[in-house]
């Protein structure tokens, strides 16, 4: 069988449909960020952070205005370090607060900012002083039987009478 032209576009074309499914894929998973527009670093400390996950959306009013950078530990404060990438064309006050949200019941977790009312903006490498940690559905659960479970006791103990 004598290898003909069309077997190297029909080739071509199988790798290219490769290449975009790869990237698709990437794109869905949140694994891969193609984002080439100038950005500022801000920081945050939580006390929890969940699920929240390098690359996670960082969302104003609904709108993705930035990304997760990077999350560490500080050993000093005992609290989770976010540094954040923020988009150049959005500025925000000084005072503006950070709070770990979840998209849906048990969707991905990612950082709402709500803008404060000061005037001055915050610069690259500032610290976003009042944050809110996400709130761990295991806690709530938990929280939730023992009050019951305390309700339960009290009721006993009580003869039943209320």
């Amino acid at each position: 069988m004598q290898p003909s032209r069309h077997d190297a576009w029909v080739g071509l074309f199988v790798l290219l449909g490769g290449a975009a499914l790869l990237f698709l894929a990437l794109k869905a998973g949140n694994l891969l960020s193609l984002n080439f527009d100038a950005t500022y670093q801000v920081s945050a400390r939580f006390d929890n952070i969940g699920g929240l996950k390098p690359n996670a959306a960082v969302k104003s009013a609904g709108v993705v205005v930035g990304r997760v950078e990077s999350i560490s530990f500080d050993d000093k404060t005992f609290q989770a370090k976010v540094v954040i990438n923020l988009n150049k064309n959005t500025q925000f006050p000084k005072d503006s607060s950070a709070k770990i949200l979840t998209s849906g019941l048990l969707g991905e977790q990612y950082i709402g900012l709500e803008p404060g009312a000061e005037e001055k903006n915050l610069m690259a490498g500032d610290l976003i002083k009042q944050t809110q940690s996400a709130v761990v559905l295991e806690n709530l659960i938990g929280q939730f039987i023992n009050s019951k479970a305390a309700d339960m006791g009290s009721t006993a103990a009580s003869g039943g009478k209320q």
